[in-house]
């Protein structure tokens, strides 16, 4: 049996265009402390870029215990790597080229207006996980679907959507793949995972029990275990080898978390998909072009009008 792992931390700094993406994606996760000391890098890049550790735990009303854990948790070594993020986080948005926030849409927002907020968010959504997304922990999790004998696929409600879309990709270049979103069902089949396959738990929130018992139950038995989730510091991740972090969900009054968190982990599902297609082409390619054609005569001829 393997030990249980920690929450990953960032294989390398986070570099200073990510910052933003990242104090977003792991805010919610903080302590209130340590909210006001990431809201206000945010908020002012420039401004406590000029600050020492002293000055920006007095600015923020904590400790510089909590600004150093703060700056740790957002991908940094020290205090000092952080403030030069922030230099460089201030220059980009000086550029003129820093994302606006979203309004939220509003219950007699005219549907151009939906569709344009719609538009910025999800855009913003794909931008604040391509930012965050750990491509070393990625380039790790493709290697072990690359090679897996058998690939199981864990998530609820609209994870388990996407959940299907993954198996179903993997499916089309050879791989032996099934999502399963019926928990008692899902847990049976992690007891017949050995080393060699691979489970995948898929959960924004990090807490969701039916989607965490498989994931250990599979971590148990020998399997590489992969999380996709919106919450690094959640409790899937002790039972993942690897963690691929989403963007993390904001939810409106008409836009349930379901909906932004669904946008991110399908961008990540497609990272996987295509990391494995090519790392196995010589298999991939030829299973591609079968599948193709195997469905060629459900697609209408199209023909001409002349």
């Amino acid at each position: 049996m393997k030990e249980t792992s920690e929450a990953l931390s960032p294989a390398s700094p986070t570099p200073p265009a990510a910052l933003a993406a990242r104090v977003r994606t792991l805010a919610p996760t903080m302590t209130r402390s340590m909210q006001r000391v990431a809201e206000a890098v945010a908020a002012d890049p420039a401004g406590c870029a000029g600050l020492t550790v002293t000055g920006l735990a007095e600015h923020t009303g904590t400790s510089e215990a909590t600004v150093v854990r703060t700056a740790r948790l957002l991908g940094y070594p020290g205090y000092r790597d952080l403030r030069l993020a922030l230099a460089g986080l201030a220059a980009h948005q000086e550029s003129g080229r820093a994302p606006a926030v979203t309004a939220t849409i509003s219950v007699d927002d005219p549907l151009a207006d939906v569709v344009a907020k719609l538009a910025h968010d999800e855009r913003q959504t794909l931008a604040d996980t391509a930012a965050t997304l750990d491509v070393h922990q990625l380039g790790a999790a493709v290697t072990a679907l690359a090679g897996a004998g058998r690939v199981d696929v864990y998530g609820i409600g609209a994870s388990g959507l996407v959940g299907q879309d993954l198996a179903q990709k993997l499916l089309r270049i050879g791989l032996i793949a099934h999502a399963h979103h019926d928990p008692h069902l899902a847990v049976t089949n992690a007891v017949q995972l050995r080393p060699g396959d691979v489970a995948i738990a898929i959960t924004d929130s990090g807490s969701t029990f039916d989607v965490i018992e498989p994931l250990r139950v599979a971590f148990e038995h020998g399997a590489t275990t992969i999380a996709m989730t919106g919450r690094p510091d959640g409790h899937v991740t002790q039972y993942a080898d690897h963690v691929l972090t989403t963007s993390a969900a904001r939810e409106s009054e008409l836009r349930p978390a379901a909906m932004s968190s669904r946008t991110s982990q399908l961008l990540v599902v497609d990272c996987l998909f295509i990391g494995v297609a090519q790392r196995t082409y010589d298999r991939a390619g030829p299973a591609l072009a079968a599948t193709y054609e195997a469905l060629a005569h459900r697609r209408p001829t199209r023909t001409s009008n002349r």
